[in-house]
């Protein structure tokens, strides 16, 4: 009986050890891929009001999640196939979602480098007000959909892959674009703010390399 226990905890272990391996492993990047251009495609613009960019951060004392919008997008796709796109993201709306007062607004002002000596901790969102993601192709893996595009932040631009799920609302007619998490090393960005992978002897007041974030995209068809 002992031996039974004992096993079954054995399995739940390396159950939950292979979940957390899946669910932390970061995405794959590569250099800047050529766009595609869809000559035939119909285009569906982004609905900024209804569209949105998740993210989180974290630091060993704890983790912070907010939203950063969306100032325009394309979306092409040709038939019922996503085939391109574009979307340019507002770096000058940071907001931070788990914070209040004076403390929402010191992050806030820290991410987007509005703060004196600290501009380029992070996204010094007055050099660099906007960043890019562009579509570069779509193609089913294993029963889930995978979409390539390379992703400018600053002035660094990389190829990224990721899950999704396109469909179309018919109640509508809209496009809808989410993604699962994505995680990313921001050090492949320039990103090197208290990251221990640059700086020793930080101890516990460094803050993860991980960032996380995830697509929320609704479009409508051009008129």
């Amino acid at each position: 009986m002992k031996k039974r226990v004992l096993n079954s905890m054995l399995i739940l272990s390396l159950v939950a050890t292979a979940l957390s391996c899946k669910n932390d492993k970061k995405t794959e990047t590569s250099e800047v891929k050529e766009t595609v251009e869809a000559t035939s495609a119909t285009s569906y613009n982004v609905d900024v009001e209804q569209s949105k960019i998740n993210w989180v951060g974290s630091k060993p004392a704890g983790e912070h999640n907010g939203q950063v919008s969306i100032s325009e997008g394309t979306l092409q796709v040709e038939g019922d196939e996503l085939k391109g796109g574009n979307i340019v993201i507002d770096m000058t709306s940071i907001e931070v979602q788990d914070l209040e007062g004076d403390d929402k607004k010191k992050l806030e002002d820290h991410l987007m480098g509005y703060s004196n000596g600290k501009e380029d901790h992070f996204f010094n969102a007055n050099k660099y007000p906007e960043a890019q993601f562009e579509i570069t192709g779509l193609e089913e893996k294993n029963g889930q959909m995978m979409l390539s595009g390379n992703l400018t932040l600053k002035d660094t631009s990389k190829n990224i892959t990721f899950p999704v799920d396109v469909s179309m609302n018919a109640s509508d007619n809209s496009l809808i674009l989410t993604s699962e998490e994505i995680m990313l090393d921001r050090t492949e960005w320039g990103i090197k703010f208290m990251s221990k992978s640059f700086i020793e002897n930080l101890g516990d007041n460094f803050v993860s390399d991980q960032m996380n974030i995830s697509f929320d995209l609704k479009a409508f068809k051009a008129e």
